[in-house]
């Protein structure tokens, strides 16, 4: 490329930025007091190809070379800007020395998979180009000082001349053999002597990224790359995150180590980095959708629990008849309560965890997969294959420091943890989840890392019974789970195979009939059954729209029951804690939320205790609940609620408060 070229190509990029919405930001950055920072301008490569295909495929294709040249012109459109705003005596304006263009690939022909490759497709035809990877952060390295540039004077010449490190020869730098400077006769110095006060540093940090679990095929293991943050870059993202990073892929030499072959190891330079933890899995709930669950819940006003709140439960694991009881806790764990927060900032988690402790071939695996497809980050495990240090963090040692690399709850943040056979895990490892699970964060003191993450997850685990569960003794003896950890699930469901010979008969038929190839659904239809993509934006919908607040009739039943329970629960101790309260607030707000209220009424705080009910194998005050694993979807189901909520005001002894309290209310 010909000086007269660079400098037309220059003249046309300052142009598109003054075309834009550019200005704006470049008004913002001559404001900024700081002089010495870095500073970010961001360009749609879809605007860009508009306004100048040309310069939108030299940047595509040689990326190393015009990306660096955007960069002069941003400086140099800085400096008109300044000009401006500097005749305007109210304006205090600074100049800069560092602007970077970061290209934004969003809605543009580079999403197509030539350019926006898994991490494990990445190969050489890739390298120059401007490339964009998705993954998640599982290692964030320390940030590092980077030499950038340095200037040589030729001793013969007495020019000087800019020198850069270079990527692939880990960062060294090696002078010319020859005066590089472009004159109509070459000097031929080759002696060089380095210009004081000329060192350009850089901050530096070099992180992780894996590609998503949940896009890999069977068998196929998760592949990653460094990536290598730069300037205003660094420290953007953390351990967990699910990030979109558009850089350039080279290269750089692996370290030298003895009797060992040096390769070269794919490395990505980043020009820009999105964090994607907010948009998850790109759920996108339209305005059609959200009138369509709406019309959904004016349909069924008057049946809400036959016609609304049933429908949606029949859509959660439909391949297994039934379990009527465990769907219901699949959803209000899925679905959560409200984070609370007091005045001294002590924090109560809104997550719920949910523990199925059933005979083999009762569907616990079954719902654990549907319960990860339906939430929008999860990381499945099995407790056999999983070590404290695989679940919580890691300490590895890289090029000689330590890191931390994330392992399955920190990768599940904001999301769900599935934890299959959970008792086949150690007893020091299972240890390791207790403050994950109630605190909400990692506490780790390794290889001289002291520090925090955070776990906001819901935990969900299945175990088999200790030999043949027995029903007089308590939970923590069937399972072997030591009472804390057994507190801190909200619901503990048993799931006991009776060998009913009725329910059998049922069942079968409902496996033979699903095998049957002909068997077509209405995906529109939701009054029947809820498709998974329906479900999925729903419980998002839900999540981010409602917080529920408690009514007073809802309280006073709560509190009741927990009075209750801890007059009563002599072999149940462990579960009667003052978690248990935590947890009704919990299941009653997320059953709010199902219902589709911001008010948790008495129906809810009924439901709530019912769910609990249902874990409650040794102190249980309702009697009518049975086996969850032969729980059904009832014909009248709001007739059945009836039933029970008087039932159980009558044993909570708070019927007749009720009726005072609508009295004082009318």
């Amino acid at each position: 490329m010909n000086t007269t070229d660079s400098e037309d190509l220059k003249k046309r990029m300052v142009s598109y930025l003054f075309s834009d919405h550019s200005v704006h930001q470049l008004r913002s950055i001559a404001s900024s007091p700081d002089s010495h920072l870095h500073f970010p301008l961001y360009v749609d490569f879809a605007e860009l190809m508009d306004y100048d295909p040309r310069i939108a495929h030299l940047i595509f294709s040689q990326s190393n070379t015009y990306l660096q040249l955007f960069d002069d012109a941003a400086l140099l459109a800085h400096r008109i800007v300044l000009g401006e705003m500097a005749a305007d005596e109210k304006n205090k304006v600074v100049e800069k020395k560092f602007i970077h263009v970061r290209i934004n690939v969003g809605g543009s022909p580079l999403e197509c998979p030539e350019t926006f490759p898994s991490i494990g497709r990445v190969r050489v035809q890739h390298r120059g180009i401007l490339l964009t990877v998705k993954g998640i952060v599982i290692r964030s390295g320390a940030i590092k000082m980077h030499e950038g540039e340095r200037k040589y004077m030729c001793h013969k010449c007495k020019n000087s001349f800019t020198v850069h490190p270079e990527v692939e020869a880990r960062n060294f730098i090696s002078l010319p053999s020859m005066c590089p400077i472009q004159k109509s006769k070459p000097c031929g110095g080759s002696k060089f002597q380095y210009v004081e006060n000329t060192i350009v540093c850089h901050d530096y940090q070099e992180i992780k990224v894996q590609e998503s679990t949940q896009v890999l095929g069977v068998g196929a293991i998760p592949r990653s790359i460094l990536v290598i943050l730069k300037d205003d870059l660094v420290d953007v993202v953390k351990a967990g995150d699910d990030v979109i990073v558009t850089g350039l892929l080279t290269a750089k030499w692996s370290p030298e180590l003895k009797d060992v072959r040096c390769d070269l190891d794919p490395v990505l330079i980043a020009n820009n980095v999105r964090r994607i933890n907010e948009l998850k899995s790109e759920i996108d709930i339209s305005d059609v959708m959200v009138m369509k669950f709406k019309q959904f819940w004016n349909q069924f006003k008057d049946a809400p629990l036959k016609g609304g709140r049933n429908a949606i439960l029949r859509g959660i694991c439909p391949q297994i008849f039934g379990l009527f009881t465990v769907k219901l806790a699949v959803a209000l764990t899925l679905i959560g309560g409200v984070q609370h927060v007091d005045a001294s900032g002590t924090r109560v988690r809104g997550e719920s965890h949910l523990l199925l402790v059933g005979d083999p071939g009762t569907g616990k695996s079954q719902f654990l997969k549907f319960a990860a497809k339906l939430s929008n980050r999860s990381v499945i495990t099995t407790g056999l294959g999983s070590t404290s240090a695989g679940l919580t963090v890691t300490a590895v040692k890289d090029g000689g420091e330590w890191m931390l690399e994330a392992g399955a709850l920190v990768l599940a943040d904001g999301g769900l943890c599935c934890i299959d056979e959970f008792d086949s895990m150690r007893e020091h490892d299972r240890a390791t989840i207790h403050e994950a699970m109630e605190q909400q964060t990692i506490s780790v003191a390794k290889a001289g890392l002291v520090t925090t993450l955070s776990t906001k997850t819901t935990v969900f685990g299945a175990t088999n019974p200790k030999g043949h569960y027995d029903p007089d003794q308590p939970l923590s003896v069937n399972t072997t789970l030591s009472g804390p950890l057994l507190s801190r699930f909200d619901i503990v469901l048993v799931l006991l195979d009776t060998k009913n010979p009725e329910w059998d008969a049922v069942v079968s038929s409902h496996i033979l009939s699903e095998a049957e190839p002909d068997r077509t659904s209405n995906d529109e239809d939701l009054a029947n059954i809820w498709p998974l993509s329906t479900l999925k934006r729903y419980v998002h919908y839900l999540k981010e729209k409602f917080r529920p607040v408690l009514t007073r009739e809802a309280e006073a039943v709560i509190s009741s029951y927990y009075q209750l329970q801890r007059r009563s629960a002599t072999d149940n101790a462990a579960r009667t804690t003052v978690r248990m309260l935590e947890s009704l607030i919990r299941l009653a707000q997320a059953h709010a939320r199902l219902m589709f209220r911001n008010e948790v009424t008495r129906l809810d705080a009924i439901t709530a205790i019912l769910c609990i009910e249902s874990s409650m194998t040794t102190s249980a005050i309702v009697d009518c609940i049975g086996n969850a694993l032969h729980s059904n979807f009832t014909d009248n189901p709001d007739q059945e609620y009836a039933k029970q909520e008087r039932l159980i005001l009558e044993k909570l002894g708070c019927k007749d408060n009720f009726s005072d309290m609508n009295i004082m209310e009318d």
